[in-house]
């Protein structure tokens, strides 16, 4: 398809702004964006120096900067330290369609672990059946067959970002696929499919051909 239009916006992606900071000069390491490299507990090079935010360009979103300074009063001024997991993080893309995502994708989850199984399913909302709306929902939960744990979860459809809030507890939590069967759906909502989802999806076969 082609698609006409006045201009093309590129907005993706920020470079932290370290320059004129003299952090170089005070030992401080810089990475090769300019981003300051900090540990898991966001300490500096230099052991009384922290930084968090998008200037250390882990994670750039403004809930994660206010969690990565509550960690770091919790562990200098608690003398606790306290990590943030980077790799759980609850995200949502306001577009159209709405998506929504949390933990592993499922080539990261089949990187990382030896089994991974997959649920999916695509359907049109209820409440479409009144307004007339065609606009389809697709869900997937990514499994770490060993543990049983709930590694990822993908949405796309209307308030995906609501529901990926709610999802984001039950991955942190390390919630199980026979956890999220126990649960009571809610009916009628799409959400009720996230804990009615049974079979396992299975990649289709390809035939090689004769």
């Amino acid at each position: 398809d082609e698609l006409k239009t006045d201009c093309i916006m590129y907005a993706t992606g920020r470079n932290p702004n370290t320059g004129g900071l003299g952090l170089e000069e005070a030992g401080v390491k810089l990475g090769m964006a300019g981003e300051v490299v900090v540990d898991e507990y966001s300490k500096t090079s230099i052991g009384n120096i922290y930084a968090v935010g998008d200037v250390t360009d882990r994670a750039n979103l403004t809930p994660i900067a206010i969690r990565e300074g509550q960690a770091f009063a919790e562990t200098v001024f608690n003398d606790n330290p306290t990590a943030i997991d980077h790799s759980i993080i609850p995200t949502a893309i306001f577009s159209q369609p709405e998506m929504g995502t949390v933990g592993l994708t499922e080539a990261q989850a089949r990187d990382e672990y030896d089994d991974v199984h997959i649920y999916k399913t695509a359907f049109r909302q209820l409440k479409g059946t009144l307004s007339g709306s065609q606009e389809k929902t697709f869900m997937k939960l990514v499994v770490d067959g060993a543990s049983d744990k709930v590694v990822g979860v993908h949405l796309m459809g209307p308030a995906s970002g609501e529901m990926i809030q709610a999802l984001g507890i039950a991955v942190t939590l390390g919630a199980t696929k026979a956890q999220f069967d126990a649960t009571i759906a809610v009916h009628p909502t799409a959400a009720e499919e996230l804990v009615t989802l049974k079979e396992k999806w299975q990649a289709p076969v390809i035939k090689a051909a004769d």
